[in-house]
């Protein structure tokens, strides 16, 4: 076994985990660690990008502990990690100028709207395949260039660097040797030409970005130096990066186009492997690389729900309706299905297909009758609502999976799912390995290693462990669906 097992970080928005796998994607061991969420005004969320790394470091050390293994035993290393949060720090120092700006976070909003009134949207999305949304990593470094004291000198003077989170990682994985990222990472900066696969000079000068701030973009199996001891008590080489969401792909197989994964984290995210073609979408989804694995690029396009595992969080922490997110399920199961009640988790605004950051979370519905079951339910049916907006619009572009692949925690949730294919009219398929976005990491650094010997071998390893077939009758389908039309309706008049 030495020199075959694989260490996967996965740096979430919630938590840091680590997850050791032998040469058959078995887990050796695992460990996990949440960080605080920092949220300065209202739609700001930042992280301390110091408490990120002190994670990353705690759960590394511990899954290598409870695996009994040591440097020496790790082939190689992959991460994969939340996209979009943005970190800016010193070149001399790795100290970060600001905290990382996390993905949910709204405060460019005026900033995007602002640009798009220009009529600056239509080329963006046909350089990057995204659109102007605060989502997105250029609006947030254009703010940290504009608004800390000094940053904007330091970084044309090239003193600075900007990472996506896989690359401040990878700085302090390598002890500031390689400052770089992967092509799927870099094709959610807005900076990123995703058919010329290189950082954008009119990109660059429509948000004042210098490009010497900017790391290296290489394939998502690639050499990204190595190491070195102190983070792990000797060296390892780093072999793969991906962004969560396609690392989610990859560990689902979605190697064929027309594949279809959905993965149920923070928020909920829809990417369908579109093979060669970088898809245009008329219905508001996002033309993204899927992965870049031997030069060869693979796109996907995508739908992004920003709530979803964390509308859970917000009954937990917020309304104190349920203890932890497993107890839905019993609540959903003896409600049923609730149709006069429903939730609109827009927390953070709306994303696709709607991207409007200036929509707020609502309850809809509510009578003297209404009780906490109802709303957890209608809380639970919210995210496969959403998802089904995402499904429709993939729809309307040409894509019509015939099987969704779903992963992350609330897919532990039978009830959920088996609504999910309800309202999606499309089987469902739940791996037995649910947690294929750090599985994807770790077929990545395999890949590149030499441990997994191909992408038909990572196929080979995908095994189902349930499915849910539609059953829902079609009128109380189309009765639920107007209904949630009707409530997104409402939110998105509230200014």
């Amino acid at each position: 076994m030495k020199k075959k097992l694989l260490l996967a970080i996965d740096q979430g928005t919630s938590s840091s985990r680590t997850v050791i796998y032998d040469h058959n994607a078995r887990v050796v061991a695992s460990a996990q660690q949440e960080f605080p969420q920092i949220y300065p005004r209202a739609g700001w969320v930042e992280h301390d990008p110091e408490a990120i790394w002190a994670s990353v470091t705690a759960v590394t050390r511990g899954a290598l502990d409870k695996a009994g293994a040591t440097a020496a035993d790790i082939a190689s290393i992959g991460i994969t990690n939340q996209r979009e949060t943005t970190v800016i720090w010193d070149r001399e120092t790795g100290e970060p100028v600001y905290n990382a700006i996390v993905w949910q976070d709204r405060r460019t909003a005026d900033y995007c709207q602002a640009k798009k009134d220009d009529g600056l949207e239509a080329g963006v999305t046909a350089r990057t395949g995204l659109r102007l949304d605060p989502y997105f990593s250029g609006t947030k470094i254009a703010w940290l260039l504009d608004n800390v004291d000094g940053v904007r000198e330091r970084a044309e003077a090239g003193k600075l660097a900007f990472g996506t989170i896989d690359s401040f990682l990878l700085w302090r994985l390598t002890a500031g040797r390689v400052h770089a990222t992967d092509a799927t990472n870099a094709s959610r900066t807005l900076l990123f030409n995703i058919h010329t696969q290189d950082w954008d000079d009119q990109q660059l000068a429509m948000f004042g970005v210098p490009r010497a701030l900017l790391p290296d973009v290489r394939d998502c199996a690639a050499d990204y130096g190595i190491a070195v001891a102190d983070c792990l008590g000797g060296e390892v080489p780093v072999c793969g990066i991906a962004g969560d969401q396609q690392a989610a792909l990859i560990g689902q197989a979605g190697f064929d186009s027309g594949m279809t994964k959905s993965t149920y984290g923070t928020g909920c995210f829809v990417v369908a492997n579109t093979g060669t073609e970088a898809l245009h979408s008329e219905n508001h989804l996002l033309t993204t690389v899927g992965m870049r694995i031997g030069g060869e690029v693979t796109y996907a396009l995508e739908g992004s729900v920003f709530v979803a595992g964390s509308a859970m969080q917000w009954l937990r922490d917020e309304l104190h309706v349920i203890d932890a997110a497993p107890e839905s399920e019993a609540i959903a199961k003896r409600t049923g299905v609730v149709e006069d009640v429903y939730v609109v988790p827009a927390f953070a605004g709306l994303g696709a297909p709607y991207w409007d950051p200036n929509a707020r979370g609502a309850i809809l519905g509510l009578t003297r009758g209404s009780g906490s079951d109802e709303i957890v339910t209608a809380t639970l049916q919210s995210v496969a609502f959403q998802t089904c907006d995402l499904i429709d619009a993939m729809a309307d572009d040409g894509i019509r999976p015939s099987v969704i692949r779903v992963d992350g925690g609330m897919v532990a949730n039978d009830w959920f799912l088996q609504f999910l294919a309800d309202v999606l009219g499309v089987p469902v398929e739940r791996p037995e390995n649910v947690e294929s976005t750090v599985l994807g990491a770790a077929f990545l650094a395999g890949y590149q290693a030499g441990v997994v010997a191909s992408p038909a071998d990572i196929a080979k390893l995908w095994q189902r462990d349930a499915l849910f077939e539609p059953a829902m009758q079609a009128e109380q389908r189309t009765r639920l669906l107007e209904g949630w039309n009707d409530a997104v309706g409402r939110v998105r008049a509230v200014r």
